[in-house]
């Protein structure tokens, strides 16, 4: 594959593809000179494309991920940055190294005398597109789409801000189509075949992708338009193919070169465990616990010898505890200082110092760490994800005259299978520690048995959300956008309780004006019809000015 990339990357180069649209330069002119490629394979261009949804993400993981949106959303807990200029690496990489490829390849298509042969190939070029627009605009809003990537088509140099509204009806628009394409009985179709990296040409899991991308647009208009989320939900349960939820049909980049953190996963600071997540986790004996962190220093070893010294632990820890090896604390460290102080500093007995906190486990985010030889797998869309989203829809009442395939609880102990399985997955490529033996049924049968976890009719919707969340531990920008969207976990919850948090939480990022004297006009527009303060990237306004899908969701922790 690697050779592939290369090729992809030396014909796209070649061709001008992948500049940037900020002048016009760049787009409106392309180089003559007979010796080089002007009409590159479709192949390579798409497999440059999907290769630069994953490429980029060392920059997002570890200014991002590990410092921000995953601090934000209480998954860990890190020492608080601001944000710095290094974020909105998924921007630059959708306009630059995503987007133009794939405009190129319906143009090329578009040109030929055989173009029937080539349709299911230009539908699947949207899926892609949807794919990272969406993680584009969950953070930053407003994008431009509809006029993009026009400036050697149409010399268009300043294309419109789409608003989300308009981002999203028109991805439903043009995954519906798609859809019906790649669904579509047609003769003699040209495929990708090894050049897609992710389905090798399958069409079908192209379908189901496409269709739980469906869901997610779904879940971000509930908070505007509740009849149109569940309009979308039918049209993905009615649909023969229907959505991701087998496991071999999951979005994942596994390449065994690849691993976007390595020696940055404690980048500033080392990241911690949460005491809400830690202890609904050991509350529930739960297999992610021993795969998201690791264990501290307090081995029966470790407790003689303490014991020996007449030394108290602090209370937070219990003795008695099968499971002390594994603490979190406050997810803002102002918040309990007694506690918070042990992330920095060790317990000392004698000439002893023991770690009492739980760092993430760092081969699980970072497997070439300190050269190591474990594999970063990327699970980017889920089957566990669409069940949860299911089960989610269900039991809001959006399932009314839809065969839903299965009930709620159906849905969820499905998701929850393909959750642990899939994070033991990820461990077992990272050469990491694992969740789950040989008798993973047994184990994950035993887990779903739980009264803690099964759902018992009283807090079903709450069950589901935090099943939900707790799988988003590797998806960071779908965790971000699940707290921003349900308000959950709920602030005082007897069930899983969100941490007090002082701190101001963006609800968005933001979008760099362009380059004085090129698109400024549209993109002033765009922040005034969005509410936003133009370069204002203060913590006060960025907490306060929300993004259209978010307009009308709880504040963090306060859920309904």
């Amino acid at each position: 594959m690697n050779k592939l990339l290369k090729w992809s990357w030396a014909v796209a180069m070649a061709s001008g593809l992948l500049m940037t649209t900020s002048c016009k330069e760049d787009f409106g002119n392309i180089n003559t000179d007979p010796s080089i490629v002007t009409v590159p394979e479709p192949k390579y261009l798409f497999t440059f494309s999907l290769e630069n949804l994953v490429s980029y993400k060392g920059t997002e993981w570890v200014w991002e991920s590990l410092e921000q949106t995953l601090r934000f959303s209480q998954h860990l807990t890190t020492d608080p940055y601001e944000l710095s200029t290094n974020i909105n690496a998924r921007y630059s990489a959708y306009f630059g190294n995503v987007l133009p490829n794939l405009v190129e390849i319906r143009k090329q298509i578009d040109a030929k005398a055989d173009k029937e042969r080539f349709q299911k190939m230009r539908a699947a070029t949207y899926v892609v597109a949807v794919y990272q627009g969406l993680q584009v605009t969950d953070l930053n809003g407003s994008i431009p789409y509809t006029e993009a990537i026009q400036g050697r088509s149409v010399e268009n140099f300043r294309p419109v801000y789409d608003s989300q509204k308009t981002l999203f009806d028109t991805w439903l628009t043009e995954l519906t189509e798609s859809i019906t394409t790649l669904s579509a009985n047609l003769e003699s179709q040209e495929s990708y075949g090894n050049a897609d990296i992710f389905y090798h040409g399958d069409w079908t899991k192209w379908v189901k992708l496409a269709n739980t991308l469906k869901l997610r647009i779904a879940l971000r208009y509930e908070g505007q338009d509740k009849a149109r989320t569940g309009q979308i939900f039918k049209e993905v349960m009615q649909d023969a193919i229907g959505p991701i939820v087998e496991d071999a049909d999951q979005f994942a980049y596994i390449d065994p070169d690849y691993d976007p953190v390595g020696g940055a996963v404690d980048y500033r600071s080392t990241r911690y465990a949460t005491n809400s997540i830690v202890t609904f986790l050991k509350a529930t004996n739960d297999p992610r616990l021993k795969i998201y962190f690791t264990p501290n220093d307090l081995t029966a070893s470790a407790l003689d010898t303490i014991k020996k010294y007449n030394l108290t632990l602090p209370s937070f820890i219990k003795l008695n505890d099968p499971l002390i090896r594994y603490q979190g604390g406050p997810a803002d460290w102002t918040t309990n200082q007694a506690v918070a102080q042990y992330y920095k500093n060790p317990f000392n007995a004698g000439t002893n110092k023991y770690i009492l906190m739980s760092a993430i486990n760092r081969p699980f985010f970072a497997p070439r760490r300190n050269g190591a030889t474990g594999t970063f797998h990327d699970y980017m869309v889920t089957s566990a994800e669409t069940c949860f989203y299911i089960a989610e829809m269900i039991t809001k009442g959006y399932a009314a005259g839809v065969d839903t395939k299965g009930t709620a609880e159906f849905w969820y102990n499905k998701g929850i299978t393909s959750s642990m399985k899939t994070m033991n997955a990820i461990a077992v490529a990272a050469q990491s520690t694992t969740g789950l033996t040989s008798a993973a049924d047994q184990e994950i049968a035993a887990y779903l048995a739980q009264p803690k976890v099964k759902l018992d009719g009283t807090n079903n919707l709450e069950r589901i959300y935090i099943q939900q969340y707790l799988s988003f531990m590797r998806q960071p920008t779908e965790a971000f956008t699940f707290v921003r969207r349900t308000g959950y976990p709920k602030n005082n919850s007897t069930y899983y309780p969100r941490d007090p948090f002082n701190e101001l939480i963006p609800r968005r990022f933001w979008v760099d004006e362009p380059p004085l004297g090129t698109n400024n006009e549209n993109w002033q527009k765009a922040q005034q019809d969005q509410g936003f303060t133009p370069n204002d990237r203060t913590p006060q306004t960025l907490s306060i000015q929300r993004l259209w899908f978010d307009k009308n969701n709880p504040a963090f922790g306060q859920g309904n």
